[in-house]
């Protein structure tokens, strides 16, 4: 099969006549393929000019050309990317920034082996159009509204689209969860358009409150904690959780969202974890040398949301913090 062959990249694109009918977008491909050592995943991103908006679609993350996984019912990664940014009236130049964004998103994919799917979040550190004054430092991840899910001659393809998020909205992604401040989102604006110049969606009191009663009422979604600078000391059923004084408000928020709704919380650190269990018991084990589960009942719980230390006869954990 030659390149002139991708049923792949053709089952894309007869998904995409089908909301644009005889357009011709504007395509911008890689000259040297990743398959062949170049740098860039994605073969090419399509920009299909809107009234208001931009959508970008990439080629790369599926099979395009042959079938070389093992899955039969999925295309490669299982995903393409697609983005829909604000286009202003008259604006006949695509914005390459967002082009050269999910070309970043694919790099981070094939060299994490972490993929993207509906619901994930990641935050940019940083404003996702470098170089722009922008309230928007990170990125949520949805099904795109329009193009959903295909089925391709290499298997399943799902169009996941790169949704951009105010710093306040990432943080209310991860104390309540991404589909439901997406959902907010969605019900001002269906197709999830990112305009790099709108001010957070938490300044309408309507919203905000609409994300703490989500937040109260389901608890979060986010099962794991990064946290830079993360350690552990346990003796016996004493445990001390080392945290950096940047980050205890984030562990604290995390026990408070997850624990009392029966969720387990994972610490990640550089080279420790520690998982938090709700139970009715205090215990402590040590499965692996860098792993530590901790059973924390109702009340270790409310004392580690509290900041205060949690005594139980012998047993205690206690949160330590330091700085840099």
């Amino acid at each position: 099969m030659t390149d002139d062959e991708a049923p792949g990249w053709d089952a894309i694109d007869n998904r995409l006549a089908t909301f644009y009918p005889g357009v011709e977008p504007k395509h911008f491909g890689t000259l040297h393929r990743f398959a062949l050592g170049g740098p860039d995943p994605l073969d090419g991103v399509s920009f299909y000019p809107r009234p208001d908006h931009w959508h970008l679609v990439g080629y790369g993350m599926s099979e395009l050309y042959t079938k070389e996984t093992s899955d039969p019912e999925v295309s490669g990664w299982g995903f393409e990317l697609t983005f829909r940014v604000a286009r202003a009236a008259g604006e006949d130049e695509p914005p390459m920034w967002a082009a050269n964004l999910l070309q970043n998103l694919a790099r981070y994919v094939v060299s994490s082996g972490n993929w993207f799917e509906p619901g994930h979040h990641m935050n940019a550190n940083g404003p996702i159009h470098h170089g722009y004054d922008t309230a928007m430092t990170a990125l949520a991840f949805a099904e795109d509204p329009e193009l959903g899910t295909i089925d391709t001659p290499h298997g399943r393809l799902q169009f996941v689209q790169v949704v951009g998020l105010t710093g306040d909205e990432y943080a209310a992604a991860l104390a309540w969860d991404t589909h439901g401040l997406l959902g907010l989102l969605a019900g001002r604006d269906p197709l999830l358009v990112t305009d790099p110049d709108r001010r957070s969606s938490l300044e309408d009191p309507e919203v905000r409150a609409a994300v703490e009663a989500g937040r109260e009422r389901d608890g979060s979604s986010t099962g794991m904690l990064m946290l830079g600078g993360f350690d552990w000391v346990a003796d016996g059923t004493a445990v001390r959780l080392r945290v950096k004084t940047i980050t205890a408000k984030g562990l604290t928020e995390g026990v408070r969202d997850r624990l009392p709704y029966g969720r387990t919380l994972i610490l990640q650190g550089p080279d420790r974890r520690a998982v938090l269990i709700p139970a009715e018991r205090y215990a402590v084990r040590q499965p692996e040398e860098d792993v530590l589960e901790l059973d924390l009942p109702p009340a270790a719980v409310a004392g580690l949301v509290a900041g205060d230390q949690v005594l139980a006869g012998t047993d205690r954990v206690e949160v330590e913090v330091f700085d840099d």
